[in-house]
């Protein structure tokens, strides 16, 4: 995963640490938004990726804090709101957020390819406008 993980980090241009439970983050959220189908095949092809959900994308990952509470007692469940808090919260900047998400999906496809990728972003709602 390390490979990996440096790639992404250099695309997005931060330090690998901060990428590794960054995407670890991200790839826990689509676990829990997307299908179980395709999103397990993604996960499943990126070298290493099973291991950084289990450490950093549990559930205890996901709420999003105060806006991610209000946006699920009206039904928007936080979603990418509270995903984007939640990284933001570990020091990261918009725009690193945005092209940490970008990396990671490029990166997604090169292992599992457009087909399956293209099924778990279309299933969340929202993601697409940020990729």
């Amino acid at each position: 995963m390390n490979e990996v993980i440096d790639q992404i980090a250099a695309k997005a241009g931060i330090a690998p640490d901060v990428a590794e439970k960054a995407v670890g983050t991200i790839l826990g959220f689509l676990q829990r938004e997307a299908p179980d189908g395709p999103v397990t095949k993604m996960i499943a092809a990126i070298p290493g990726a099973t291991d950084l959900v289990a450490q950093y994308g549990g559930e205890e990952a996901s709420g999003g804090g105060l806006l991610g509470g209000l946006l699920s007692a009206v039904g928007g469940g936080g979603g990418l709101m509270a995903l984007g808090q939640q990284l933001m919260s570990s020091g990261l900047s918009m725009g690193e957020v945005t092209s940490l998400a970008k990396a990671t999906i490029e990166t997604a496809r090169q292992h599992a390819g457009n087909d399956v990728v293209d099924q778990v972003v279309g299933s969340v709602p929202g993601l697409n406008q940020f990729l």
